[in-house]
């Protein structure tokens, strides 16, 4: 689930909790669901408090994509999907980027949760339709579940594993059947499916890649593409929900323009050039010493910080454990004791990060200390399964001094390297009994992170190991990727407020060789397997925090992957051409979902670029 958090008891979404005296028997009917109690805005509330509700509609913003595009079906491992595509579509709910785990009534009017938490319904509201008119049903709803579980992604899988079953009963009522009740978040999840047409789908191989232009219900539609190398998305004028509460204030451009870029580096200059008006900007270097061009310098692009609260996860290099050299942990802790974070930060980074330390940065779920109280009775029942420094030490990164000269980490690498059976031969290259080389390839989907790489295998080869970068293009990197055809690569882990579900697909055994899972680093584990389906069925808040702490501990002793870096702010760069709310959600950027274009901004700017 893409945000989440907890509330005491697994039937307690968005109502107060049953009264003591006597049981509770008929479906409680909701607008929101939330994890956290009751949802921050009532009934029939107008507008989303983090957008402007008077926001004017019109105008163009440009935008980059890298790489290419060869189907405009996202939903399924084949094929390279086109950016933006989800703008076509609505969701059941709607979540709020203000809120942490709730979501509100949007294709569905109403929800219904039964007394005994075995299921949802969703009430469809009467006014939803698709883009040729055609009323959205619950056999729309019915048809993309059961298609999206047996063709779509395989994430789709392991969300909806507890759902027993899905009916249609009548035209705008759907309900859903779960196998268990200790599945908090199931019914939040399936609030947040994309709802396919049915009737466009027919006669259609939903299981290939296509570039039929696809039939949509959501704000925009796809108005015009040149295959691999741009899009157009126009809103859409008679949009069923434009004035819903959902939705009031948002979706403002009247047309989104991605252009694609086989290279970060000629994105960014088309930036400079005007091409494009927006970006948020992920070089550290490049944020640094990257815009000392004129348009900064005379105001005509803006740039910004705005700080966040989302969880930051983790990104890293992930080794991948299905490899014979990656699968004794003593090999791969001695691959963190090699990296120097200091050094680079200082020198790569202009030390505006800082290192993750947790699968679960930045939010309370992130383990620290020794483990103590409810956690460490959790652990305690796996002792004999798990390292005992995960009871007596506190897990921490290696840290040097920044000067480039990491002989202790080194040192410590060589230890760890020869007690797992490898050694440096006369030629000074590390082998094994066997005499194979210790060697690997770093795989990149783009050369902007060559420069960490290369520095990298420049540290391996003081130590023999044999380490190579190579950088393909974004299309062939996502097919390696599926296929886990990689030796090591950079993995980005995303985690929310409240972990659940999702942690199958990263963490599992059962996950290790389904093509196109999120489990890259080929994680497998039993504790961790019984850690992560405790995590699932949690019945509580304080429960779930204890059990992610205890999972994100295990994971970090076993050293799957070298954590890399995060920071809590979002850096923008832009044309001044745009208005924006007051304020920001506290859970995302709100770009461009809640901007506009202001005409008086753009007539400026369009007589100041002329005498550039």
């Amino acid at each position: 689930m893409q945000r989440r958090s907890i509330l005491a008891s697994p039937l307690a979404l968005a109502v107060p909790a049953l009264a003591q005296s006597g049981a509770q028997t008929a479906p409680r009917r909701l607008h929101a669901l939330s994890l956290l109690g009751e949802p921050a805005l009532p009934v029939g509330f107008s507008h989303f408090p983090w957008v402007n509700p008077a926001a004017p509609k019109g105008g163009e913003v440009a935008l980059t994509a890298l790489g290419s595009f060869d189907s405009f079906n996202p939903f399924i491992l084949r094929g390279s999907a086109a950016v933006g595509i989800g703008n076509i579509y609505d969701s059941l709910l709607q979540d709020s980027s203000d809120e942490a785990s709730t979501e509100y009534g949007h294709l569905a009017q109403w929800i219904e949760l039964p007394a005994d938490g075995l299921g949802v319904t969703f009430e469809l509201n009467p006014a939803a339709r698709w883009h040729d008119g055609r009323a959205i049903t619950a056999a729309d709803v019915v048809w993309t579940f059961e298609t999206l579980r047996s063709q779509g992604r395989p994430f789709y899988r392991a969300y909806w594993a507890d759902v027993a079953s899905v009916v249609a009963e009548g035209e705008r009522r759907v309900v859903f059947r779960f196998s268990t009740n200790e599945n908090r978040e199931l019914a939040l999840i399936l609030g947040q499916m994309q709802v396919l047409p049915k009737h466009f789908w027919e006669g259609r191989d939903f299981s290939r890649p296509s570039q039929d232009i696809p039939l949509g219900s959501g704000p925009y539609r796809l108005e015009r593409f040149e295959s691999g190398r741009g899009l157009t998305y126009a809103r859409v004028p008679n949009y069923w929900a434009v004035d819903l509460n959902t939705r009031r204030g948002q979706n403002n451009f009247d047309t989104i323009r991605y252009e694609y870029f086989r290279d970060s580096t000629v994105a960014f200059e088309a930036f400079k050039a005007g091409q494009i008006d927006f970006r948020t900007e992920n070089v550290a270097r490049d944020w640094a010493t990257g815009y000392d061009f004129p348009a900064v310098r005379r105001g005509l692009v803006v740039r910004d910080t705005i700080r966040h609260e989302i969880p930051t996860g983790m990104q890293a290099f992930a080794m991948n454990a299905r490899r014979a050299l990656f699968q004794d942990s003593r090999v791969r802790e001695a691959l963190i004791h090699v990296f120097d974070f200091e050094w680079m930060n200082a020198n790569l980074f202009y030390g505006s990060y800082a290192r993750t330390t947790s699968f679960f940065s930045n939010s309370e779920l992130a383990s620290s200390g020794l483990p103590t109280g409810r956690e460490l009775e959790i652990l305690q029942a796996f002792r004999g399964q798990l390292p005992e420094a995960l009871f007596t030490q506190e897990f921490r990164l290696p840290v040097t001094d920044g000067s480039g000269n990491n002989r202790e980490g080194l040192r410590r690498a060589l230890e760890l390297l020869r007690a797992a059976g490898w050694t440096v031969n006369r030629e000074r290259r590390l082998v094994n009994a066997q005499g194979a080389p210790f060697r690997f390839e770093i795989l990149l989907s783009s050369p902007s992170f060559e420069r960490v790489a290369l520095p990298f295998v420049q540290w391996l080869q003081r130590l023999g190991i044999e380490a190579t970068v190579r950088t393909v293009d974004p299309a062939q990197y996502q097919v390696r990727m599926d296929n886990f055809d990689f030796d090591m690569t950079v993995d980005v882990m995303g985690q929310s407020l409240s972990p659940g579900n999702e942690q199958r697909d990263y963490f599992s055994c059962a996950k290790v060789n389904e093509n196109g899972s999120q489990n890259i680093p080929g994680i497998c584990h039993p504790v961790i397997d019984q850690l992560v389906e405790q995590i699932v069925m949690a019945p509580n808040r304080e429960e779930l925090v204890v059990r992610t702490r205890a999972m994100d501990r295990v994971l970090l002793w076993q050293h799957f992957v070298i954590p890399n870096w995060h920071t809590r702010s979002f850096q923008l760069a832009f044309w001044d051409k745009f208005g924006r709310p007051e304020r920001n959600p506290r859970y995302g950027l709100g770009f461009p979902t809640t901007w506009w274009v202001d005409p008086a901004r753009q007539r400026a700017l369009a007589e100041a670029r002329r005498s550039l």
